[in-house]
C-alpha cells in the first residue's frame, strides 16, 4: 500500500528551528513533483514549498529565505529545513507526491497523515 510518512513537527520557541522529513514506500514506479502545503484552522490548504524530480524548487513567497526544501531520490523522501519560525508559521504541515505506480499510467496525489508545527514561547 502506498503511503507518505511524515515525522520532525513539534513545539519550537519563535526564532528557532524544525526539520520535516517524508518519505514515500509502497509501490512506487516514479515519483514527479513532491512538496510541504501547511493548514490551520478555518482555512484552505496552502502550498509552502515544492520540489520537481528534477530538482526544481518553489517557495510561497512568506518562507522564502528561511525555509528550504531538498529530495533524496533514492530514498524517496523529501526534507523541509525550517529556520526562523515565526508564530504564523504554525500549522498542521502535509507531505504531498504525485506518485506514477505503473509506466504506462499517470500519476496520482498522494498526501501523508499531516505533522502539526508549534511556533510558540
Amino acid at each position: 500500500q502506498l503511503q507518505l510518512t511524515e515525522s520532525g513537527g513539534g513545539l519550537v520557541q519563535p526564532g528557532g528551528s524544525l526539520r520535516l522529513s517524508c518519505a514515500a514506500s509502497g509501490r512506487i514506479f516514479s515519483i514527479n513533483c513532491m512538496g510541504w502545503y501547511r493548514q490551520t484552522p478555518g482555512k484552505q490548504r496552502e502550498l509552502v514549498a515544492r520540489i520537481a524530480d528534477g530538482g526544481g524548487t518553489n517557495y510561497a513567497d512568506s518562507v522564502k529565505g528561511r525555509f528550504t526544501i531538498s529530495r533524496d531520490n533514492a530514498k524517496n523522501t523529501i526534507y523541509l529545513q525550517m529556520n526562523s519560525l515565526k508564530a504564523e508559521d504554525t500549522a498542521v504541515y502535509y507531505c504531498n507526491a504525485d506518485i506514477k505506480t505503473h509506466w504506462a499510467r499517470k500519476g496520482n496525489d498522494y498526501w501523508g497523515q499531516g505533522t502539526q508545527v508549534t511556533v510558540s514561547s
